[in-house]
C-alpha cells in the first residue's frame, strides 16, 4: 500500500532530493497529445471529408467517437491505475494512444477513422487520469505546486494552439500528408515518451482489489447518457432520444451511487471512495471544475465559428489569432504562483472573472473593422482561464490519499470533460439560436457578442462556489 499523501510530502518538506524533472516531462507529453487531438481535428474537417468523401454526420463522428470515449472511460481508468499501478496504465495507455494516431493517420476511410478515434480516446482516458496521480505522488510542497500548474499550462496550450498547429501541418503537407499530418505527428512523440517512462517515472499504486466491474458500467452507462447527447444533440437538432437519454442519466448515476455505498458498506473497494466527497476541498472542487470547465471549450468554439465563419479568416490566420490567447495564457502561468501564495483559493474566482472581463471586451470590439482590435479581449481572457487552470488540480487534490489519487483524478477530469460537453452545448443553443438563418458577419457578430456574455455569466458559477471551499489549513 501506497504511504504518501497526495499533496503532503512524505518527510520533511519536500520530496526526495533525487526527484527531478524527468517524470513531468515525460508524463505531460502524454497530456499534451491527448487534449491537442481534441482540437487540432477541427480545423480538419474539411480536408478529411473531401479526402474520404465523407458526410457530415460521418464527420462530426470523428470528434464525437473521440470525446464520448475519453469522457467516459477516465474514472475507470483512473481506478486501474490505483490498482495495478499508475505507471504501468499510463504505460499502456501511452502505447495505445500512438498505435491509434498512427491508425488514424492511415485510415483508409471514414469508418475506419472514426472507430480508430474511438479507441484512441479511451487510451488517452487510460493515460490522463494517471498524470494528475503521479504528479501527486512524485513530488510534494512547492515542486508540486509548479508539477501541476505545469499540467495545467500543457491542457490549457494544447487547447489555444490546436488550431494553429493544426492548420500549419496541414499547410506544410509534409511528405504528401496533408491532414493525416496531424495524426501522425503523435508518432515521435509517443514513442520518445515511451522509451523514458520506465526511466524516469516511478511506480506506485493503492491497496490491491478487485476491479469494481459492476460499478463501471453503470459509471460508463450513466456517463455515455450524459455526454453522447451533448455531443450529437445540437448536430441532429435535440431528437427524442438526446432528451431521453438525459433523462436516463440521473438514474443510472443514482444507482452508481447506491452501488458504490453498499460496496463500501460490506468491506469491497468501491470504483470511487464516498469517502472521497466528504471532504469540501474535493467535493466542492469538483464541482467548481466542472462549472469552469463550461467556460473555455465553449469559447474556443464559438470564437472559432466567429473567426472563420464570421470573418471569413483561413483555418491558419484564425490560429494566429488564437495565439493571443495563449499569449495570455501563458503569462498567467509566470505569474499564477506568485498570486496564489497572496490569494490562496481566490485566485480562482478571480480568473474567473478576469475570463468575464475578457470576454465582455471582445464582445465590444467584435464588431471592429480589424481583427487586431480582438487581441486585448482575447489576452485578458486567456490570462484569465490560466489563473483558473494553473492552479485548479493542486487546489482541489490537496489532501487526498495516494491509494485513492488516480480514482481522484479520474472523478476530477471527468468533471472537466463532461463540463466542456456541457458547456459546448449549452452555449451552442444561444450562438446558434442568435444566428438564425443569417450567414451575414453582422448575424456572426451578434451571435458571437450574445455567447461571450452568457460566458461571462457562467464565470460568476465558479467565483460563487469558490466561497465554499474550506481554508488551505482545514480538510
Amino acid at each position: 500500500m501506497t504511504t504518501l499523501t497526495v499533496g503532503r510530502p512524505a518527510t520533511g518538506d519536500g520530496e526526495p532530493a533525487s526527484v527531478g524533472w524527468g517524470p513531468l516531462l515525460v508524463v505531460l507529453a502524454g497530456t499534451f497529445m491527448t487534449f491537442l487531438d481534441f482540437f487540432i481535428v477541427n480545423v480538419a474537417l474539411p480536408s478529411i471529408q473531401r479526402d474520404l468523401h465523407a458526410g457530415p454526420a460521418a464527420v462530426q463522428l470523428v470528434i464525437a467517437g473521440y470525446g464520448l470515449s475519453f469522457a467516459v472511460g477516465m474514472i475507470s481508468g483512473g481506478r486501474l491505475g490505483d490498482l495495478y499501478g499508475r505507471r504501468r496504465i499510463f504505460t499502456v495507455g501511452l502505447a495505445l494512444f500512438t498505435l491509434t494516431s498512427a491508425v488514424c493517420g492511415l485510415a483508409p476511410g471514414t469508418a475506419f477513422l472514426v472507430t480508430a478515434r474511438v479507441l484512441q480516446g479511451a487510451a488517452g482516458a487510460l493515460m490522463t487520469p494517471q498524470v494528475l496521480a503521479i504528479l501527486g505522488t512524485v513530488y510534494a510542497g512547492h515542486r508540486r505546486d509548479r508539477a501541476f500548474a505545469a499540467y495545467g499550462l500543457a491542457m490549457g496550450i494544447a487547447g489555444v494552439l490546436g488550431q494553429l498547429l493544426g492548420g500549419a501541418l496541414i499547410r506544410a503537407d509534409i511528405g504528401g500528408s496533408g491532414w493525416r499530418g496531424i495524426f501522425l505527428i503523435n508518432l515521435p512523440v509517443g514513442v520518445i515518451a515511451l522509451l523514458l517512462v520506465r526511466r524516469t517515472v516511478p511506480e506506485s499504486r493503492g491497496r490491491r482489489a478487485r476491479l469494481d466491474l459492476a460499478g463501471t458500467a453503470l459509471a460508463t452507462a450513466g456517463l455515455t447518457a450524459i455526454v453522447l447527447p451533448l455531443i450529437e444533440g445540437q448536430q441532429y437538432g435535440w431528437p427524442q432520444w438526446t432528451w431521453l437519454s438525459l433523462a436516463a442519466a440521473p438514474v443510472l448515476l443514482t444507482g452508481f451511487v447506491a452501488h458504490q455505498l453498499r460496496r463500501r458498506a460490506r468491506g469491497r473497494a468501491p470504483l470511487v471512495d464516498p469517502g472521497l466527497f466528504r471532504g469540501r476541498t474535493f467535493g466542492v472542487g469538483s464541482l467548481a471544475a466542472l462549472t469552469f470547465s463550461l467556460v473555455p471549450p465553449s469559447f474556443f468554439f464559438v470564437l472559432a465559428l466567429y473567426l472563420q465563419d464570421g470573418r471569413r479568416l483561413t483555418p491558419l490566420f484564425s490560429g494566429v489569432v488564437f495565439s493571443a490567447v495563449g499569449a495570455g495564457f501563458f503569462a498567467a502561468m509566470l505569474t499564477a504562483t506568485a498570486i496564489t501564495a497572496r490569494l490562496g483559493r481566490q485566485i480562482l474566482a478571480l480568473g474567473a472573472l478576469v475570463v468575464a472581463a475578457g470576454s465582455a471586451a471582445l464582445a465590444g470590439a467584435a464588431s471592429a473593422m480589424s481583427s487586431a482590435g480582438l487581441l486585448p479581449g482575447l489576452v485578458i481572457a486567456g490570462f484569465g482561464i490560466g489563473m483558473v487552470l494553473v492552479p485548479l488540480s493542486s487546489t482541489v487534490l490537496r489532501g487526498v490519499d495516494a491509494q485513492h489519487a488516480g480514482a481522484a483524478s479520474g472523478v476530477l477530469s471527468t468533471a472537466q470533460q463532461v463540463g466542456g460537453a456541457l458547456g459546448v452545448a449549452v452555449v451552442g443553443v444561444v450562438f446558434y439560436r442568435v444566428l438564425g438563418a443569417g450567414a451575414a458577419s453582422a448575424a456572426f457578430t451578434g451571435a458571437f457578442r450574445a455567447s461571450l456574455y452568457t460566458l461571462a455569466g457562467l464565470t460568476v458559477l465558479t467565483a460563487g462556489l469558490v466561497q465554499l471551499l474550506p481554508p488551505p489549513a482545514t480538510r
